[in-house]
């Protein structure tokens, strides 16, 4: 039993864990929801692509014309790099959206393993 729980530890380090960081944004939209549907199909690529990013699950509620997203960062630079990248400084400044919130939080490994989070 021991050799399982040191394989398992091994394979997902506590130091890993503890360095990976989510941003959880949350804004509101002023175009349809079909054309906010086609402006994040657009971006996706360029998000697929942001380093340190590995991942980012995409939210929206029409009924409330606000979106947001869930990332989760390889660790705290990557995720302030991203933070002061262009394609983040694009977003904030597009004028269909507004009323930006961005929080930064980090991880309670062994309650997310339990409950299969996606964690790297």
């Amino acid at each position: 039993m021991r050799a399982l729980l040191e394989t398992k530890q091994s394979n997902h380090s506590p130091q890993k864990f503890m360095s990976q960081k989510i941003l959880v944004t949350n804004f509101s939209y002023s175009v349809t929801r079909a054309e906010y549907e086609t402006m994040a199909a657009q971006l996706a690529q360029a998000f697929a692509d942001v380093p340190g990013c590995l991942w980012k699950i995409w939210l929206i509620d029409g009924e409330k014309k606000e979106a947001g997203a869930v990332y989760l960062f390889k660790d705290e630079a990557s995720l302030q790099a991203f933070k002061s990248s262009p394609l983040v400084a694009s977003v904030l400044s597009h004028p269909a959206l507004s009323n930006f919130d961005l929080k930064e939080r980090d991880i309670l490994k062994s309650a997310s393993e339990i409950t299969r989070a996606p964690l790297r």
